[in-house]
């Protein structure tokens, strides 16, 4: 064509002109190099060659082209019929020997479906203002066929090669050139109620601006499901889903990417906490159970009460009530976790102790005989209990701890003792009974038992009293003593176990001598008596 896309007023003055060489439905041009398949609105149908409805739009101005036969209209109206804005997409002459300059930047040598056949000025077959032609096929890089319309003419299939000439200037990519993937998106996750899946998105060429995804099940879109993320619900369970991966970016053609998945499988429970029990194993007691907690949660969850493996009739409720049929059997509890699309889940509690009946009961409580000295035996005298078969048994303390190794009614006190305090634990025992236990303590702390020894030296004008005390337990101990030498007493102090007395000017005779320690918090006291003669 030669003059195409006028959009100023004195192109129609031009018409004249322009009629004298653009080819009509009457007298078309003859190009060496192209092949006309078909001319006219209602005759390339007829031929089997769509006009796309220009037939019927062409009174209507795209882009601001000039309306009818035009080459830069009838492309602009193929273009906006494959998604693009009636905006044109530049400013300045709409011509279309303006196009490939304008938009440079998506022109280039290669034809594709969809692109734009564009012409510089004079490029046979067009004139001064160049011309346009939209690609319907490629047959190969060197030959195309395309549909357009010239200004004054008319519309026509055009098949046309490149060794013999007129082959276009370039080709302009608005929208056919298509974001391909470079590594393809994939589905990230096992398809299964509940079990959440994630659209890889991959890497496209050149990089879109937006990747959408869209999830589909048995083909049918799922109302809402446009995240890259989806977990399935029960409603699609046995369904297979799709995800259609859309990745966009302006110039180009979507790329587009199908996804699909297995039938989606039954969801399954995690378990996020075991069943426990709580309460005390015993006849008239009441259990609790605390169930399993589950992700996601389930929407029904069933408990079974258990007694050593048997179930319990009409026991499932949260609560047991322990009665004597219960007596020395454990008990669990199980519960299913079900919901709609989803694999019931089963738990079960770890076994009671067995249930017991009640605690022995204490009527009369144990004491301990004996002294809390150093070398005395302690005996504990136990009460009475009922049931009154049932059996006791002992464990000795040293301030309120077990003593190893103690487990008779008697004790023998310990130089370890001396400074602590003493008790006994008594534990009562009875099949099917919980056991009961009692402490009886001593009623004081341990005492040492001092040892005095004394040796006295008569010299002619006085007495030397010498004074050891000892006490298993007390190391080195201290405290006062008195020292009676007939009718003289002299007190002293005892200073790491020992002590010595000088008595002078006693009178001669024999006299009897007295020592009495007054012993400490840990040592008894203790008296020493014997006699001396003075001569």
């Amino acid at each position: 064509m030669t003059w195409a896309g006028r959009t100023t007023r004195w192109a129609v003055g031009a018409l004249a002109l322009v009629l004298l060489v653009t080819p009509t439905t009457t007298a078309r041009i003859d190009l060496v190099t192209s092949t006309y398949l078909c001319s006219g609105w209602s005759g390339c149908p007829a031929a089997g060659y769509s006009n796309f409805g220009y037939g019927q739009a062409s009174g209507t101005s795209y882009w601001r082209m000039y309306s009818g036969h035009n080459c830069t209209n009838y492309v602009a109206y193929r273009l906006i019929q494959t998604g693009m804005p009636d905006v044109r997409p530049w400013e300045g002459s709409g011509n279309a020997s303006n196009w490939g300059v304008a938009m440079a930047s998506i022109t280039d040598q290669t034809p594709t479906v969809g692109s734009i056949a564009w012409y510089r000025p004079n490029v046979s077959p067009a004139g001064s203002n160049g011309h346009v032609a939209y690609v319907e096929q490629v047959i190969s890089d060197t030959e195309i066929i395309v549909s357009e319309d010239y200004w004054g003419g008319n519309f026509h299939w055009r098949r046309i090669t490149k060794t013999g000439g007129g082959w276009p200037s370039g080709f302009i990519h608005f929208n056919d050139r298509v974001v391909a993937p470079t590594a393809a998106p994939a589905i990230v996750g096992t398809p299964a109620v509940g079990a959440p899946l994630e659209v890889a998105p991959g890497t496209w060429t050149p990089t879109p601006t937006s990747i959408n995804v869209r999830w589909l099940a048995d083909g049918a879109a799922i109302p809402g499901a446009t995240a890259p993320s989806y977990v399935p619900t029960p409603d699609v369970k046995g369904k297979a889903l799709t995800a259609e991966v859309t990745a966009q970016l302006d110039g180009y053609a979507a790329g587009q990417a199908v996804l699909a998945t297995a039938p989606v499988a039954p969801g399954t429970f995690q378990r996020t906490a075991a069943p426990t029990i709580q309460g005390v194993p015993e006849v008239g007691q009441t259990l609790t159970l605390t169930p399993s907690a589950w992700s996601p949660q389930p929407t029904k969850v069933k408990t079974q009460w258990y007694a050593d493996g048997a179930a319990l009739d009409d026991a499932t409720g949260s609560s047991l009530v322990l009665t004597r049929s219960l007596i020395d059997k454990s008990i669990t509890a199980r519960t299913i976790a079900s919901s709609g699309g989803f694999k019931k889940s089963r738990s079960a509690t770890e076994p009671t102790t067995p249930v017991l009946a009640k605690p022995v009961r204490i009527t009369e409580p144990a004491v301990v005989q004996g002294k809390a000295r150093v070398g005395s035996k302690l005996v504990a005298k136990v009460g009475t209990a009922r049931p009154a078969n049932a059996t006791a048994s002992y464990r000795w303390l040293r301030d309120g701890k077990r003593i190893a190794g103690t487990t008779r009614n008697t004790y023998t006190v310990r130089r370890g003792d001396v400074g602590h305090s003493l008790a006994v634990e008594v534990t009562w025992s009875k099949r099917s009974y919980r056991d009961t236990v009692e402490t009886a303590a001593v009623g004081s702390p341990v005492m040492a038992v001092s040892d005095l020894r004394v040796r006295t030296d008569v010299r002619r004008t006085k007495v030397v009293v010498d004074v050891k005390v000892k006490a298993p337990g007390a190391a080195k101990p201290a405290g006062a003593i008195t020292l009676t030498i007939g009718g003289r007493t002299v007190e002293a102090q005892v200073v790491e176990g020992a002590a010595r007395v000088v008595v002078r000017k006693l009178k001669a005779g024999t006299k009897p001598v007295v020592v009495r320690y007054s012993g400490t918090d840990l040592v008894l006291p203790a008296v020493a008596r014997s006699t001396l003669t003075v001569p």
